[in-house]
């Protein structure tokens, strides 16, 4: 699929306010828009992790980029540099009427993630 690395940038906070903190990381590679089931790799660890590429519609934002939420995870990572493979997608972007709205999917999405085998 696809992988891509970067160093964690400080964003809006955003998802961390909404109860998914994400590594943000600016990209240069052309990318499908979406959601996808990840693999993001920090100081030699791996981890499960949920990835967003694309422009945040909900939030009317213009900046592609990926946001990435590292399944039970909580540490400080900004200005560190991580990697991260798309495994599979398992959805297109989207614009969402509210916040709530968009928290209710990214409880789904994250609810498939778990399921799926990675190792």
């Amino acid at each position: 699929m696809y992988r891509f690395w970067g160093k964690v940038r400080t964003h809006s906070k955003r998802g961390k306010s909404l109860g998914f903190p994400t590594a943000n990381v600016n990209l240069h590679k052309n990318i499908p828009e979406g959601i996808y089931i990840s693999k993001t790799k920090l100081e030699g660890k791996e981890f499960k992790s949920i990835t967003f590429i694309g422009v945040a519609k909900t939030f009317n934002e213009k900046n592609y980029k990926a946001e990435i939420y590292i399944l039970d995870f909580n540490q400080n990572i900004y200005d560190k540099w991580i990697s991260v493979e798309l495994i599979k997608k398992i959805r297109g972007n989207k614009k969402f009427v509210s916040s709530e709205e968009l928290v209710e999917q990214m409880k789904k999405d994250e609810v498939l993630t778990r399921q799926y085998k990675l190792w």
